[in-house]
């Protein structure tokens, strides 16, 4: 697997060198600095952006929610990953639509934090046990609402129209082109953009829909009136 970078935004100290600790000896994960407040985080992630922002919610100086806005708009091929403390439903949702696509709460560090990082960089979403399950629990009843019952696609999940979650205008983008035939690859080359960068918005986009395909994303956007003719 290729080395990827990480910038760590963390307010206590006793966090910071744990990751440090973690990340030294891993010769494929290369930590670029670690922040101990906003205003320091996004400094830094602006001078250098990172292939992985790992970041804590509450931190002096605003919310690390508006760091992963900031990252999603300004740096789309960054992936996110939120540690904290903070395991509930509010967090965990405005984190996903500003754009993160991990969540592991701080109880859970005795697992293998270069592995998560490894597994969120090849496409993974890694999410803590707890935090999984009262997603799960959340979007658990709509299985048995009537707008649940309309025909699905094979293999995907769809979401209510309620549950929706607007996406961002490269993203719409991007599901337009891909409607209209393009490949990932043509796609990248009409906006300019690396190919790694279009399939960051593609995750985003499957994340948003709770698809797993191109065809189920095409089928969930076209059913809920987000694609243009």
């Amino acid at each position: 697997m290729p080395s990827f970078s990480v910038l760590v935004v963390e307010d206590q100290a006793r966090f910071r060198e744990a990751f440090a600790r973690s990340l030294a000896s891993v010769p494929d994960i290369k930590l670029l600095g670690m922040a101990h407040d906003l205003p320091q985080g996004r400094q830094m992630f602006d001078a250098c952006p990172p292939d992985i922002l790992l970041l804590d919610l509450d931190l002096p100086g605003g919310s690390g929610i508006e760091l992963i806005r900031h990252a999603a708009q300004t740096c789309p091929a960054c992936e996110v990953m939120v540690i904290t403390v903070f395991g509930d439903e509010q967090h965990v949702l405005a984190s996903f639509e500003a754009g993160a696509c991990g969540y592991l709460l701080k109880d859970s560090l005795a697992l293998d934090l270069p592995a998560q990082l490894r597994a969120l960089r090849c496409g993974g979403s890694p999410i803590s046990p707890v935090i999984a399950r009262r997603l799960l629990s959340r979007f658990a009843p709509a299985a048995h609402s009537p707008s649940a019952r309309r025909p699905a696609v094979a293999g995907g999940a769809g979401l209510s129209d309620e549950n929706a979650v607007a996406l961002s205008e490269q993203e719409s983008r991007v599901l337009n082109l891909a409607a209209k035939g393009f490949t990932f690859d043509e796609i990248a080359g009409f906006m300019a953009v690396s190919p790694h960068t279009v399939m960051t918005y593609v995750k985003r986009v499957y994340r948003k829909l709770h698809v797993r395909s191109k065809v189920e994303a095409i089928y969930e956007a076209r059913r809920l009136g987000w694609l243009r003719d």
